[in-house]
């Protein structure tokens, strides 16, 4: 148990290393990426989970995907807790490191760049704020991971990596625009409760009920459809 623990703990935080660390670089000010967009900040997701997965081979990085897989009986359910926790705190700390690597960063967009995205470097936030709508497109977003990703570690499994790595590419292209796509507790709430304890200056609201509702909730019951889904369709 503990080696599987270490496993999420260290491949969610190298996610959230490569994650975070790009939209600093696309937000903040004196980086050398600043203004890259989000065709930069998407692949460098996509890159960077591929490359998690590659290094820690058949670890979840995401409790929605835990909560799926002890559905399906592929994981007991006493690791739905453990796990979570792991890849929580491990993103938590990847985001603590993150920003000790661009404090200077950091420092130097206090009083040039908005609040509102400083925040929205750690969390994800819409633009338009429509709660019963936010919920349905993180609840679609991750029924689509979930069950795409099953598959393919079912049937090619040795195409896992590069395989989630395009379906993260292909989902926040396509379905990224109204939610930032968390589809991911740990991604989201582990990288916002570090910003709320971080000692950045003029921050923005953390809007929890947003956090706690939307990437917090909407990706559980996501998994719960999409585990339906696969074990009446796909026979997983």
């Amino acid at each position: 148990m503990f080696q599987h623990l270490t496993a999420e703990f260290l491949s969610t935080a190298l996610m959230i290393i490569f994650g975070v660390g790009v939209h600093c670089d696309e937000v903040l000010k004196n980086t050398k990426y600043r203004g890259s967009g989000h065709i930069f900040a998407i692949t460098t997701w996509g890159f960077g989970i591929t490359i998690a997965l590659f290094m820690f081979d058949g670890v979840c990085m995401n409790p929605a995907m835990v909560l799926a897989q002890c559905i399906l009986g592929m994981l007991p359910w006493s690791c739905f807790v453990p796990y979570s926790l792991a890849e929580l705190l491990g993103a938590f700390v990847a985001s603590l490191i993150i920003y000790i690597m661009y404090a200077d960063q950091f420092k130097a967009s206090e009083n040039e760049v908005d609040p509102i995205a400083v925040r929205n470097i750690f969390s994800t936030n819409p633009i338009i704020r429509n709660l019963p709508r936010n919920f349905f497109v993180e609840l679609f977003a991750t029924f689509i991971f979930i069950s795409a990703t099953l598959m393919i570690a079912t049937k090619y499994k040795s195409m896992l990596p590069i395989g989630v790595g395009l379906l993260v590419w292909a989902i926040g292209m396509g379905l990224g625009g109204p939610t930032g796509f968390a589809m991911n507790q740990a991604r989201d709430l582990g990288p916002r409760l570090a910003f709320q304890v971080l000692p950045i200056k003029n921050k923005a609201n953390n809007d929890w009920k947003y956090g706690l509702l939307i990437p917090g909730l909407a990706p559980f019951v996501g998994a719960a459809v999409s585990a339906m889904f696969v074990h009446l369709y796909f026979g997983i």
